[in-house]
């Protein structure tokens, strides 16, 4: 079941809605863009509201490829139409549990029109993120293992890898988040997808970002084609678990 966020009106103090709240409810994923540039100090806005997303241990090792040349955007556009071509034949394939049909028709629409169109993207931002170095000492490990006991540590073990890829994305997407909501408030469409990493490393080689180096997504940016409207997602009282599953 789905259901238009019900955010217009008053809040629960009486007092107006906070802009924020109707930013967010009408925050769609904006696939079809307008060839029309986005001025840079817009887009030095989006990426100045992700510096201002959360970094864990406030390492702030991010860093954001920008890409608004034309040329380059031209020479992405072949890597694109592979991620999404290889998306739409798995994942992509089939519409998600309890999204109709015609609703996911819609959708996979819009993705194919940003793939044929994706050389005039006006904008596409790319967030990076590398942790340092672990810096860790005999004496930490052993406290460590004493703290979560001998089971966790076992486990912790299996699972680093993950832990890891975890850790580094919470650096990342709180931002990414910041960077939507400020595109939105700005009336600037965009969506975050992450298909360029099936080819990862030809995206990288193609826009010279180091080896070590991970991305997290891409998120192409421009002028909307239709118009904002409510997000239709699914009611709070569905997903709630209040105090315990």
């Amino acid at each position: 079941m789905t259901t238009e966020t019900p955010l217009a009106g008053a809040v629960a103090d009486g007092t107006a809605e906070p802009s924020l709240f109707a930013t967010m409810s009408t925050m769609r994923a904006m696939r079809r863009l307008r060839p029309d540039p986005v001025p840079d100090e817009l887009v030095d806005q989006l990426v100045q509201a992700a510096v201002w997303g959360p970094s864990g241990g406030n390492m702030q090792r991010y860093e954001y490829v920008v890409v608004t040349d034309p040329a380059v955007m031209a020479e992405l556009a072949p890597l694109w139409k592979r991620c999404v071509d290889a998306y739409l034949a798995t994942t992509g394939k089939y519409a998600p549990e309890g999204m109709d049909e015609a609703a996911y028709g819609r959708m996979v629409a819009a993705i194919e029109y940003q793939r044929d169109h994706f050389a005039q993207t006006p904008a596409l931002i790319i967030p990076c993120y590398q942790f340092p170095p672990p810096r860790i000492e005999e004496e930490g490990l052993r406290i460590y293992a004493k703290a979560l006991g001998a089971e966790a540590t076992e486990r912790m073990g299996r699972i680093q890898e993950r832990f890891s890829a975890l850790a580094e994305g919470s650096c990342v997407y709180p931002g990414v988040q910041n960077l939507l909501l400020a595109a939105r408030g700005l009336g600037l469409a965009a969506n975050i997808t992450i298909w360029h990493l099936f080819l990862e490393n030809e995206w990288k080689a193609a826009l010279g970002v180091p080896e070590d180096m991970n991305t997290f997504a891409a998120i192409p940016v421009g002028w909307p084609q239709g118009n904002f409207g409510p997000v239709r997602r699914r009611a709070v009282e569905e997903v709630v678990h209040r105090n315990r599953w």
